[in-house]
């Protein structure tokens, strides 16, 4: 009976993913240059790591809260992540023409724009960028971008030299590799 008990948990415990957050401000240049730390880091886990963007829009940007608002619907239309990257690849252009750069990107990716639209005017998704900004703050966070793996915080808002290195160290370790 214990054997048959621990051949069903173990492949479900093995398959688990480590959860890695990103807490990123969509308008940070910084957050544009850890996007090669995140790919490299889902081409070398792929399924084994679950790389979860959280929002932290800092207050010296003025257009990442609705980014992260817009980054929300983007994932409730399916392709939140290329939107983010998306996004991220125009930082510079979203600080000078504000959130009609948020519906261009939404367009250029074949999401719907209007929904979109309606998305930053109706505040839907205000909630989940809230609870992430307040969480953040719980967790310490104090600039972006910030990853929180196996319960440790790493600040790459100053350096972001080592994160990658870091990151799959704590990864390795959680997934037994």
């Amino acid at each position: 009976m214990s054997e048959s008990t621990t051949e069903n948990t173990s492949p479900a415990s093995a398959a688990s993913p480590v959860v890695l957050e990103a807490w990123f401000d969509l308008q940070c240049p910084d957050c544009f240059e850890a996007l090669a730390d995140v790919r490299a880091l889902r081409a070398a886990y792929g399924d084994r790591l679950d790389i979860q963007l959280r929002h932290f829009p800092l207050a010296k940007h003025k257009h990442a809260y609705a980014a992260a608002q817009a980054a929300e619907e983007a994932f409730a239309q399916g392709q939140g992540w290329a939107y983010t990257e998306a996004l991220l690849a125009r930082t510079a252009e979203l600080g000078d023409r504000g959130e009609p750069v948020l519906l261009a990107v939404a367009t250029e990716l074949g999401l719907d724009a209007e929904e979109f639209d309606t998305a930053l005017i109706d505040g839907r998704h205000l909630l989940t960028v809230d609870a992430d900004e307040a969480e953040g703050k719980a967790v310490k966070v104090t600039g972006t971008p910030t990853y929180v793996i196996g319960g440790e915080r790493l600040d790459g808002g100053q350096s972001q030299d080592g994160l990658r290195a870091r990151i799959t160290e704590i990864a390795d370790r959680l997934l037994g590799a």
